[in-house]
């Protein structure tokens, strides 16, 4: 294995025993950022010098074995959104004025207190509104396991990295599916978090920051950092201790249920539909009792939920000069001006969506231990499509699954179970009872030892 692989589980231990120093992990990382970036385009900001700098000196504190904190020494990349001090955040459009962020977000600013080493941003979509890699100010992200795909988004970037082996920890964000749309279409594991978990500046509702890594001990790792409290955020949880060293969730007398139907958007694809399933056969067989569940959310919800966020992007957009406006990606501005007509009660209403279906993503749930769903209904897609459909006056067709848990604020992951006939990952999504993370990502972890061999990370 090259040492750009290693899991940061595996490298924590490595860099205590002396086997590896942070400095030759963090050059391997970087060798292979820069085979692979020609192509994939995942990072934004690089820094080389300054991370070297930083892993030099983790790479002195192990000597004397006084490390910092839980990752020093670790590489770790950011989703460009996640403001690091310094840097500008651009939102991944060419609308927004660069402008060097006065300080690190709760979630940068945790993972520099533990040591890690934060080497480069990762890339986004226009203001993180697309389920792809496009934008009009980033270069298109690709998915490393095909890349005339792309990676999913609105976490591209990270999605790209992750699975390309750009280190092992990456923060992503997630406000209807985009951690988990990624980490399923890169065959990752993504976890959305309860919403409060992770300290998030500014917090928005449905919003979270988590982990996108290939396995569920290092998000539960990178996990253990990101959830530190953090001040700025009034809507966060208290601190809680919680036991982030993931022990699996043994099957035997779990109540699962089994959602094939998102009630909305686009049909399932059959292939996705069949790994779903026999991912849920496999549970079965070690003990879990497994029932069918119908769809959760309906098409009013959906739609109530698009005036709301047209809406909600437009009270920004029409406050841009015409020139910036122009700049934004064609897709995304079609997609925001088509709600400017929108009247004060039809948006009211389309608010109240997001409360229902919060509602029924609690009810849905309640006679179970844990959900099954794909993460998503159909495979990647096109690198060059905003998203599956390419239509921005429909532009949520593909997010059924996922969104439900951003409004309810339950925690919801996605691991890979399976690859279709053309090789394309598939998403498995767990989602559990609200302040179980760990239960999800333990479960996630015996899904991992239960499943069918996976093939190796695509080479770059």
């Amino acid at each position: 294995m090259e040492l750009a692989d290693l899991s940061a589980v595996d490298a924590v231990a490595m860099f205590r025993s002396g086997a590896v120093s942070p400095v030759e992990m963090l050059d391997a990382v970087l060798s292979r950022v820069e085979r692979g970036e020609p192509v994939l385009r995942a990072t934004y900001s690089l820094d080389a010098e300054g991370a070297r700098a930083t892993a030099k000196a983790a790479e002195q504190r192990w000597r004397r074995q006084e490390p910092v904190g839980a990752l020093d020494g670790v590489p770790v990349t950011v989703k460009e959104n996640v403001a690091t001090k310094g840097t500008p955040v651009p939102l991944g459009t060419a609308a927004t004025e660069l402008v060097p962020a006065e300080a690190d977000a709760p979630a940068a600013a945790r993972l520099r207190e533990e040591g890690a080493v934060i080497f480069a941003k990762t890339t986004m979509p226009d203001f993180g509104m697309l389920s792809s890699g496009l934008s009009s100010f980033h270069a298109t992200a690709r998915n490393p396991w095909d890349t005339s795909k792309g990676p999913g988004g609105s976490s591209a970037g990270a999605g790209a990295a992750a699975a390309a082996g750009y280190g092992p920890l990456h923060v992503g964000t997630d406000i209807g599916g985009s951690i988990r749309l990624p980490a399923g279409w890169c065959a990752l594991v993504g976890l959305k978090p309860t919403f409060g978990r992770v300290p998030v500046d500014p917090p928005y509702p449905g919003r979270v920051v988590g982990p996108m890594t290939r396995t569920a001990k290092d998000a539960a790792l990178l996990m253990s950092v990101l959830s530190k409290p953090d001040s700025r955020d009034h809507l966060s949880l208290p601190p809680q201790e919680l036991d982030w060293r993931c022990p699996p969730v043994y099957p035997r007398g779990l109540r699962i249920g089994l959602q094939l139907d998102a009630g909305v958007g686009l049909p399932v694809h059959p292939e996705i539909a069949a790994a779903v399933t026999a991912a849920a056969r496999a549970f079965e067989a070690a003990g879990a009792a497994v029932e069918p569940i119908g769809p959760i959310i309906g098409s009013e919800m959906l739609s109530g939920l698009n005036d709301f966020w047209r809406m909600r992007f437009w009270s920004d957009f029409e406050r841009m000069p015409v020139e910036r406006r122009a700049r934004v990606l064609p897709f995304i501005r079609e997609w925001v001006e088509s709600g400017s007509g929108l009247s004060g009660l039809e948006v009211y209403r389309g608010y109240g969506q997001m409360d229902a279906m919060a509602v029924a993503a609690e009810r849905a749930l309640k006679p179970f231990d844990y959900v099954l769903s794909p993460v998503s209904p159909v495979p990647a897609f096109d690198a060059e499509s905003a998203s599956p459909d390419n239509n921005p006056l429909a532009p949520f067709e593909h997010i059924g699954f996922t969104v439900p848990y951003n409004m309810s604020g339950q925690p919801a992951a996605s691991v890979n179970c399976g690859f279709t006939g053309d090789g394309l990952p598939i998403g498995l999504q767990i989602a559990g009872h609200r302040f179980n993370d760990v239960g999800v990502l333990g479960l996630v972890r015996t899904y991992e030892r239960i499943r069918p061999a996976q093939p190796s990370w695509p080479s770059f």
